[in-house]
């Protein structure tokens, strides 16, 4: 079986628990305004891959993993190329590695079904907080994300929150509480991540000729995203 790759990082530390190689899919239905890889939208793009080769790769690094590190797929969206997904992860259970699916919540409910079956961990980005903003600001839906999460909670796989901090945007308390409150709602939660928002993005837009949407947005700050973490910090855990 193949699958269409971005890229690949081999010894990730911020996707997920420990460390982890991270298979980056190609193609995303979703246009988040404040996207940092717009090259992984189309879904004609990127790189076929065979999955026994994607499996030798990372069975390479699994010295590297320790008692808590494996794989990531990360996108893009993995949901968007769900059979490739569930085949590469019963794969790499198969061999005792630790599988992370880091999604949007965003594509077939049944593909994610399948998915979910070789899944340890789930790492959604919930984007924002109501159907109205999630289709302003990325062409998607909060009630897709949400039977998402029902799923994942139905499965009871673990699950982290994500959540971008954009100034202006997403960055005030209320909105992040309100996430916060999103994700406790599910018994399988464990944890709100939240994200700055950073500019160096701008350049890949301008490389493929499309417009920036926050173009002169400023970056989320150092202190902004400390006090942020530190008012949801009564949730941080695994």
């Amino acid at each position: 079986m193949k699958g269409r790759i971005n890229s690949f990082q081999s010894l990730g530390a911020a996707d997920g628990p420990g460390i982890r190689f991270v298979v980056f899919m190609q193609g995303c239905p979703l246009r988040c305004v404040y996207c940092h890889n717009p090259e992984t939208w189309d879904p004609s793009r990127g790189e076929e891959w065979e999955m026994e080769a994607i499996v030798e790769k990372v069975l390479r690094y699994r010295p590297y993993f320790g008692t808590q590190g494996g794989i990531t797929v990360s996108g893009g969206e993995p949901l968007l190329q769900w059979e490739f997904t569930a085949a590469l992860f019963a794969r790499l259970k198969a061999e005792g590695i630790h599988t992370v699916l880091d999604t949007s919540g965003t594509g077939s409910l049944a593909g994610a079904r399948e998915v979910l079956k070789y899944t340890d961990l789930v790492m959604c980005d919930l984007k924002f907080a109501d159907n109205v903003e999630y289709r302003r600001h990325c062409g998607g839906t909060l009630d897709q994300v949400m039977r998402f999460l029902k799923l994942a909670e139905e499965k009871k796989i673990p699950m982290w929150i994500r959540h971008v901090i954009v100034p202006g945007l997403t960055d005030s308390a209320e909105r992040v509480l309100h996430i916060r409150g999103l994700g406790e709602s599910f018994s399988n939660y464990k944890k709100l991540e939240l994200l700055p928002f950073r500019t160096m993005c701008h350049e890949k837009y301008d490389e493929m000729g499309i417009p920036f949407p926050l173009s002169g947005c400023p970056e989320c700050s150092d202190r902004q995203i400390q006090e942020l973490r530190a008012m949801v910090s009564d949730k941080i855990g695994c």
